[in-house]
């Protein structure tokens, strides 16, 4: 998935604020208005929105000589996607895993952890039951958790 540029950013969380899945999408102006502290020609924002839409971040449709933007993809897939393109930068993914696993807060670790159990089925049972705890497994091994010298 493509990173975006500061401006690009700007103009999609305009879109990810401010339109919903089932609108039709905002116009240019529209766009260009709610970027009201930027000062930004009008021309400035339909060409970040054209590369937006040529990267397949945005959808548009045509209404009249005019067209309607609305993003591609909500704004926790992008991030999501963002991820998994991180961890194919090369190295072991399991360790980079077992590094970001470690740095989440308490409550992150419980976000994970229920979505995990939801996706083997587990959903509603404990840490313990679902075999996520505190540590961290190896899923190569199916052992003990990775330490500092084995996750670099």
């Amino acid at each position: 998935m493509t990173r975006l540029g500061d401006l690009e950013r700007a103009v999609m969380d305009v879109l990810w604020d401010s339109v919903p899945a089932t609108s039709d999408g905002v116009t240019v102006r529209e766009v260009a208005d709610a970027l009201d502290g930027r000062e930004l020609a009008y021309t400035t924002v339909m060409t970040v929105l054209d590369r937006l839409a040529g990267k397949g971040m945005v959808q548009r449709e045509r209404e009249g000589r005019a067209w309607r933007y609305r993003p591609a993809a909500t704004r926790e897939a992008h991030i999501a996607q963002l991820m998994l393109d991180a961890l194919d930068l090369g190295g072991s993914r399991d360790a980079a895993l077992v590094r970001f696993a470690r740095s989440v807060t308490g409550t992150e670790a419980e976000v994970l952890r229920a979505a995990l159990g939801a996706e083997a089925g587990l959903a509603g049972s404990g840490p313990a039951e679902s075999g996520l705890t505190d540590r961290v497994e190896d899923p190569r091994a199916g052992g003990p958790a990775l330490d500092e010298a084995t996750d670099r």
